[in-house]
């Protein structure tokens, strides 16, 4: 599956960039809120979430990169995310947070930073929709792919092989045609690309391609 991240979309004309995402491949659409405190950078926040929710015809594929995630999840929820992702990082009890996410209706993901082990997660995987394996240091777009959280996307499938776990694994960081293959042989079920996408002289057709490699 394929959650094209719009934080690299053009935001001039950003309507224009949901319809064409509306239209294409793509099986959800990843908007990455940033609070300048648990990630270098100030993304957007519920309003830009609910401007999308209003356009979008794919489910909404939130990731919060921010501290005190639990004092917002009933917003995101309002604001029309369908899939509400929280890093372990920022979360000191990530098993309530889940819950809350879950008991409102939402699917419930938790990320890890590339530093963070994929066993810290062993005893909630049960519970989560969906883990999402950061490839890069979460808070700029266009970075470059890590190239030794291949591995850790080897040890997050096995992980859920193990445990009987029917939770995602998402991968979000660096992804372009160069590396979708290995990242999908490694056992991801959604890959999340942002500038590999924007940045083609013809998007649509780009994903496509992602999803065929």
């Amino acid at each position: 599956m394929l959650s094209p991240s719009i934080l690299t979309a053009n935001f001039g004309v950003l309507q224009q960039e949901i319809e064409m995402l509306n239209e294409s491949c793509a099986d959800m659409i990843h908007l990455d809120v940033m609070d300048g405190t648990f990630v270098p950078n100030i993304s957007f926040g519920l309003p830009v979430v609910k401007a999308v929710a209003r356009i979008a015809r794919k489910p909404l594929d939130v990731h919060l990169m921010m501290i005190h995630p639990e004092k917002y999840i009933e917003d995101f929820r309002d604001a029309g995310a369908a899939f509400l992702t929280v890093h372990l990082e920022a979360c000191s009890h990530l098993a309530s947070v889940t819950e809350q996410i879950k008991s409102l209706g939402m699917k419930a993901g938790a990320a890890l930073n590339p530093h963070t082990p994929v066993a810290m997660l062993e005893d909630i995987i049960g519970e989560l929709d969906l883990l999402l394996v950061m490839s890069v240091n979460p808070g700029f777009g266009g970075q470059r792919f890590i190239p030794f959280t291949i591995e850790k996307i080897r040890r997050a499938r096995e992980l859920a092989r193990r445990t009987r776990s029917e939770t995602l694994i998402e991968v979000d960081g660096g992804i372009s045609l160069d590396n979708a293959a290995e990242v999908y042989a490694a056992g991801a079920d959604i890959l999340v690309a942002g500038s590999a996408i924007f940045s083609s002289d013809n998007p649509a057709d780009y994903m496509k391609k992602l999803k065929t490699v």
